[in-house]
């Protein structure tokens, strides 16, 4: 009875984020009752093997007690409290101090925030404040990448480059402009080499920053590797020409690593496996494995201190969350992260990425697939109508959304970006899990693969 009250009543109030709204009436929603390591389990007792470890984001599992427990002694101490007008509390502090030991060199200065979205909205901010500062009210605007997820406020969802986040909202803002993904599988041209490719993508970007005048290009963000986008894995040498000509015209370098931190991808943050030294990083998602909300932005110091001196003319830095950098959150954040220091997480989804990656290759002769990609415990595999070609099937996202629905009924839970399936497990599962998560993947591919062959029936 309270099942069916629940998903009633969810039906009847609830409003989803990144939903067909319409279809979510017909069908009601699946409802999540509670989780145990890599398996959530639904309201009716089903099991699900949660390869996108939630939102890209549970590291260390669902249900893990050392978090609860941290949780539990920081609401018993204090609750709440903000961290406005020279207030602060140790769990903030100690967490600041301690990204700044752990992320990329130079990343000295931490900010609070509750989400990744929020966090670069928040970095928007930052650097027209920091322009400001150094008398450069023109240089405002942002580069970012087709196929980019950034967030969703209305700035943030201008840095994203997913149609999906845009239409119907009247976006992106004008201070927004998108470069070409550096997907060699789909962007590179017959007979171009990767490097060529690259050194193409690069052009492009001086291109715009010439086109639009160095003096008004404020930054470049980017993803050390695309989640949302389709989990593009950007070709050897891409970062480091993005980098040479963003330092060539003084444009900031800005890593997304909302996805990428924390061990994603085999190092502790995505600069690190891919070679990129950022002025400023965002992190969120597995920084609590999402038990809190909680985002961060570290920066340089030669950027803070600008808008330190600004803030002091100014008499404010007039920006701030009631429950940026929450007690229980940063305090849930120190604990997550000891984990995974204590249990090798980071060395261990390097390990376990190349075992899951291995796994999934074996499906590169599979007619239906075009490309089968990845980097540390993250992959993806691309469905195409027609290998040789690599056609797309028509409509984009029919065959992934079916694979999408199916993959529930043999327990398991993916994400269809399109028709490009995507698997980011959480940082403790197994050898023998990864193969229950190859073994649930195939009877789902099998039965998509008879569907399609039948000519993908809509009943």
């Amino acid at each position: 009875m309270l099942s069916n009250s629940l998903h009633s009543l969810d039906v009847a109030h609830h409003i989803h984020p990144v939903t067909n709204l319409r279809r979510h009436e017909r069908q009601g929603p699946i409802v999540i009752d509670r989780g145990a390591g890599i398996y959530v389990y639904d309201d009716e007792g089903r099991e699900y093997l949660e390869a996108m470890a939630g939102l890209w984001s549970v590291g260390v599992g669902f249900g893990e007690p050392r978090l609860v427990a941290a949780a539990t002694r920081q609401l018993e101490k204090l609750p709440y409290y903000h961290v406005f007008s020279q207030k602060a509390h140790a769990p903030s502090a100690l967490l600041a101090t301690k990204l700044a030991e752990i992320g990329p060199a130079g990343l000295d200065r931490v900010f609070f925030t509750n989400s990744g979205g929020e966090a670069n909205d928040t970095v928007i901010k930052f650097v027209w404040y920091y322009n400001n500062a150094l008398g450069r009210p023109e240089k405002k605007k942002f580069i970012s990448r087709e196929g980019a997820y950034h967030g969703i406020t209305i700035a943030a969802a201008s840095l994203t480059g997913l149609a999906g986040n845009q239409k119907g909202f009247d976006l992106p803002l004008p201070f927004a402009r998108h470069v070409s993904r550096p997907h060699y599988y789909r962007n590179g041209l017959p007979g171009e080499s990767e490097a060529a490719f690259v050194e193409r993508l690069g052009q492009e970007l001086e291109d715009m920053i010439l086109a639009e005048g160095p003096e008004t290009v404020a930054a470049f963000i980017g993803e050390p590797l695309m989640g949302a986008g389709g989990v593009i894995v950007p070709p050897a040498g891409y970062w480091q020409k993005v980098q040479e000509i963003c330092r060539k015209y003084d444009v900031l370098v800005i890593a997304d690593e909302v996805i990428n931190g924390f061990g994603r991808l085999g190092t502790m943050f995505g600069c690190e496996a891919l070679g990129i030294a950022p002025d400023i990083l965002v992190c969120s998602k597995q920084i609590t494995s999402s038990y809190q909300p909680l985002a961060a932005i570290l920066m340089k110091d030669d950027i803070f201190q600008p808008i330190a001196d600004y803030s002091e003319k100014l008499g404010v830095f007039g920006h701030g969350y009631t429950t940026g950098a929450h007690p229980v959150a940063t305090a849930v954040a120190l604990e997550n992260l000891a984990i995974i220091e204590e249990r090798g997480l980071v060395a261990r989804a390097a390990a376990m990425g190349e075992y899951m990656r291995a796994g999934l290759a074996r499906f590169a002769d599979h007619p239906l697939v075009g490309e089968v990609r990845g980097m540390g415990l993250i992959a993806a595999v691309e469905l195409v109508a027609d290998k040789a070609t690599k056609a797309r099937f028509d409509p984009v996202g029919k065959v992934g959304l079916r694979l999408f629905d199916r993959a529930h009924d043999h327990g398991l839970i993916i994400r269809a970006i399109g028709d490009s399936i995507a698997f980011c497990p959480p940082m403790i599962i197994t050898e023998a899990e990864i193969d229950e998560l190859l073994r649930r993947f195939t009877l789902t591919l099998d039965d998509i693969t008879s569907w399609v062959n039948a000519g993908m029936p809509d009943a």
